[in-house]
């Protein structure tokens, strides 16, 4: 993961974050005393229910004009409701955004689990209630993390016209189909190798069992050398990394043996979102979305950051790679339902096609949402022409989303010195962006929920290349 800060330009950047916090709209200060949001002293907090969604609205009584709409992670369909709604990724973050005059919004979503359509809905409405209770913002800023990165994307390629920028933190950046593709891939293999083809990939009719079974399967084939090598293997063609604890060390180039009991460890987190969560968003597409014909799985292992890995261990275990690639080359290949697809491509695919400035943010070792996902952004924006609008930033750490509070707020003012400025300068360097994190202290510089302190670790990173690419190019 990355951190963010300001260099030669130090006094031009502490001028636009002041314009940012102050004097971004003394029409609007006007117009806020008179909403019904606003409040003398302190923050107002408006909670309630929108078309079936709990939303959450903080108002500062300082409002500096800019709102930041949150847009929270997967919330497994069988769960409640989040209630109240969240409007940061955390209560830090949100505490110091309102003390220095942002105003917060989130929604819960009308649904749990794969909701983007509900949630891009949701969102909207959440930000059309804001206007007519609180005021039209000077400007709004989307963001969010995990499922909620995907959507912050999603809303800023829907709806540019409502946003002035936007921070994907932690996102699902590949595109629906890209990333169910490549779950697709490793349950296909570990389905082969280690379950004897009992187990249903795509078309799930009793997810829960078939999830117990998977866990039984992958607990018994850690036992053995011959189930570890393919463990890795299986890993291998979805770029799995071998890091899985945020306050671990990243295990060395060559401790074969540490990387894949991390990617053990990431596949018991990993199968829930391959079998349960498809499952339920099959329910939603009407049918299979997935696919593999067509793939050439001697090639995607050849470009996998894996290979090295697998490669040692099956000569450990005594195993023939070549055979048990075979196997899988050779296997019956799944297709997809066309009308299950069309629902993935709107729910949603990515153009690259910017209209605002957009700072993506993610760690380097993500065992959940792969960080090469960033690399399948960063290749339609491009192809796009749209570059200038896109920096993207890493912070050197395991764990899907383990930002600080210190990392989150970094993140956030870098995008709006960005908005002030009209150019990234060079906010996104590494070393400036820990020395601002740094700033913060050993309060905001802690991993939730834990609250382990740990040190700012934005580093400079470039993806390997996502391994099953689908955007909006394919159609």
């Amino acid at each position: 993961m990355k951190r963010y800060m300001y260099p030669i330009f130090t006094i031009l950047l502490l001028v636009g974050g002041l314009l940012a916090v102050t004097g971004t709209s003394t029409a609007h200060a006007a117009a806020m005393a008179r909403s019904s949001c606003s409040l003398s002293s302190g923050t107002n907090t408006l909670q309630g229910t929108l078309g079936g969604a709990n939303y959450t609205i903080a108002v500062p009584s300082h409002w500096n004009g800019t709102l930041a709409l949150y847009s929270h992670g997967y919330v497994p369909a069988s769960a409640p409701l989040l209630n109240p709604a969240p409007d940061a990724p955390d209560q830090l973050t949100a505490g110091k955004l309102l003390q220095e005059g942002y105003a917060l919004a989130g929604s819960s979503y009308s649904q749990n689990g794969w909701a983007l359509q509900q949630a891009f809905h949701d969102d909207i409405a959440l930000l059309d209630y804001f206007d007519r209770t609180c005021g039209h913002p000077v400007r709004t800023v989307a963001w969010g993390d995990s499922m909620g990165g995907m959507i912050t994307a999603g809303l800023v390629q829907l709806d540019p016209q409502r946003f002035a920028g936007a921070l994907p933190m932690c996102g699902l950046l590949s595109g629906s189909i890209g990333l169910f593709n490549l779950q697709l891939d490793g349950l296909f293999a570990f389905n082969l190798l280690l379950a004897n083809g009992s187990l249903q990939v795509v078309n799930f009719t009793d997810p829960t069992d078939e999830l117990n079974q998977a866990e039984g399967i992958l607990a018994a084939s850690q036992q053995t050398p011959q189930g570890r090598a393919r463990i890795a293997l299986f890993s291998s063609l979805e770029d799995v990394p071998g890091w899985f604890t945020p306050t671990s060390p990243e295990p060395a180039p060559n401790d074969y043996a540490t990387q894949e009991q991390n990617q053990y460890l990431a596949a018991q987190v990993d199968l829930f979102f391959d079998i349960v969560a498809m499952a339920e968003a099959e329910g939603r597409a009407g049918g299979n979305y997935s696919w593999n014909t067509g793939v050439n799985y001697f090639d995607q292992f050849r470009r996998s950051i894996d290979r090295q890995e697998v490669k040692a261990l099956y000569q450990q275990a005594g195993l023939n790679l070549q055979q048990d690639l075979d196997v899988i080359q050779e296997a019956p290949r799944i297709s997809a339902d066309q009308s299950a697809v069309r629902y993935m491509e709107k729910y949603i695919i990515f153009n690259g096609d910017l209209d605002i400035p957009v700072l993506s943010m993610h760690t380097t070792g993500d065992p959940l949402v792969f960080n090469q996902v960033e690399q399948a952004y960063v290749s339609v924006v491009n192809a796009a022409g749209d570059a200038s609008l896109l920096r993207q930033v890493f912070v050197h750490r395991a764990g899907h989303c383990a930002f600080t509070p210190a990392e989150n707020l970094t993140a956030f003012h870098t995008l709006i010195r960005r908005l002030n400025t009209g150019r990234w300068f060079d906010m996104t360097d590494p070393d400036l962006m820990d020395q601002e994190a740094n700033a913060y202290g050993p309060t905001y510089n802690v991993l939730p929920p834990s609250a382990t302190v740990v040190p700012p670790a934005f580093t400079t990173y470039h993806p390997a290349v996502f391994l099953r690419p689908f955007d909006a190019r394919k159609l």
